[in-house]
């Protein structure tokens, strides 16, 4: 199988990076007080909440015959939304057209290919799918239909209904689905272009739970089963027409823990005042090393023979001001890298998305601790990226987990200067892996690249 990961995934990251900033609103600067914008009523605090960060492990059946009959997957979780675009989970859409009810988007979303871990970083025929989605919200209730393709425009479909219910500390989210998936789509994923057949219909249904634990900790739960339309699972390729899956972990979201669980939460949000820091934006530059993250840790960094570089942009708004009452603030950070031309590489881009948390502490002048999780897809694997994973056997997969590590010092601070107050100027490593071969999602590679980058990052 060829690699099929997406290459839309640059548009909608330089998309996430635009939204959030023509998103912004502003009062005068003669304001008294902020005022206050009233937003959708939701008939969950779910679905009224704009962040989240989780991680688990997902299993599946593997419905083909093989000796092996079930695979496991280390899956992020990156939950975002404002009014132009939304991330939740393994999906994600930039709005064409939405009112309280109805929405129209650009849509993408992560398709599974179970099959045996030894065969995923050759195949590497799992990616996000590209396609349009139309959807219907009211009240707790939830209805999509969506028509999408995959890189080489094999076409299939979906129709989906969900419930959205809550009480106390539980939220449960029961869904059904109807697959439309055409011959050719068929004839490739699950003929593996061996054994023709038709088109069909798949049908899949389960439940997505939640478990609030304390303050911005909860669990995460999932189950769910598939049935594999008649004509497909009679290919000799497969063994079953059912396929079941579930997921486990954990994740941090919005604590709504002041609120009554029956009650309908409201989002207001204010409109930001002239003296806000609610956002930024950082340039660096940085140079790759051979490095692995346990050496840089060490000081035992080494130097990248051929002098790789690269240059970044990153935007930030902020999700929360404290994580577990602890004055350590989150913000949503999308990304721009340009890899500039080397003796063994061409020029290349790379975009992320992530959310990012900072500590601040005083030593002398203000410090900030700040570590980023999230997603990186590059146009073409770097050099020094390629170079490690032909040592190890492995082929390159454009997407993969992205690390960001920070400490950096505010400028006002250290200069004795007020004008300079919302400055910073720091260090970081720029890291992309595979999670140690546990994510299909990733290639099930093992190694990836790091950059250590200098950088200034501006509020406002």
């Amino acid at each position: 199988m060829k690699n099929h990961v997406s290459h839309i995934i640059p548009a909608i990251a330089l998309a996430l990076l635009a939204g959030p900033i023509f998103a912004s609103e502003h009062t005068d600067s003669d304001s008294a007080e902020a005022d206050v914008t009233p937003q959708k009523i939701y008939a969950t605090r779910y679905q009224s909440e704009d962040w989240g960060l989780g991680i688990g492990v997902r299993r599946g059946d593997i419905p083909y015959a093989t000796e092996e009959d079930e695979v496991y997957d280390v899956l992020p979780i990156i939950k975002y939304r404002n009014d132009y675009f939304f991330i939740d989970g393994m999906e994600a859409g930039a709005h064409i057209w939405k009112n309280d009810e109805h929405q129209v988007n650009l849509y993408t979303r992560f398709r599974f290919v179970d099959i045996p871990t030894e065969l995923q970083n050759e195949s590497q025929s799992q990616a996000f799918d590209f396609g349009l989605q139309y959807r219907f919200l009211h009240d707790a209730w939830e209805s999509d239909v969506a028509f999408m393709s995959d890189s080489n425009k094999r076409s299939y479909g979906y129709a989906r209904t969900q419930y959205h219910w809550e009480y106390g500390d539980w939220y449960l989210n029961p869904y059904a689905e109807f697959n439309w998936k055409s011959a050719d789509f068929n004839h490739y994923y699950y003929g593996l272009e061996q054994y023709e057949t038709s088109g069909g219909i798949e049908f899949n249904a389960g439940i997505n739970a939640r478990y609030h634990v304390h303050s911005n900790l909860y669990l995460l739960g999932k189950f769910g089963v598939g049935r594999i339309d008649d004509d497909t699972a009679s290919l000799p390729s497969m063994d079953t027409q059912y396929q079941y899956e579930s997921f486990i972990g954990f994740g941090f979201f919005p604590d709504f823990s002041n609120q009554s669980g029956k009650s309908k939460a409201t989002k207001a949000k204010p409109v930001k005042s002239s003296n806000s820091d609610d956002e930024f934006l950082r340039i660096a530059h940085g140079w790759a090393t051979p490095s692995n993250l346990n050496e840089i840790l060490s000081w035992e960094t080494r130097t990248d023979p051929y002098n790789n570089q690269l240059t970044s942009i990153f935007y930030g708004t902020r999700l929360t001001e404290s994580l577990f009452n602890f004055p350590i603030e989150l913000y949503f950070t999308p990304g721009a890298v340009w890899h500039h031309e080397s003796d063994v590489q061409s020029n290349l881009a790379e975009g992320v998305i992530a959310i990012k948390a900072f500590y601040t502490f005083e030593f002398g002048p203000r410090w900030r601790l700040g570590i980023a999780e999230g997603l990186s897809y590059v146009s073409n694997v770097t050099h020094i990226e390629g170079s490690e994973l032909d040592e190890k056997g492995y082929k390159p997969s454009k997407l993969l987990n992205y690390l960001d590590f920070s400490l950096d010092v505010n400028m006002g601070d250290l200069f004795n200067s007020s004008s300079m107050d919302k400055m910073w100027m720091g260090y970081s490593i720029h890291h992309r892996s595979g999670i140690y071969e546990k994510s299909s999602a990733f290639g099930r590679i093992g190694g990836g690249s790091n950059y250590q980058t200098l950088y200034l990052q501006w509020h406002f």
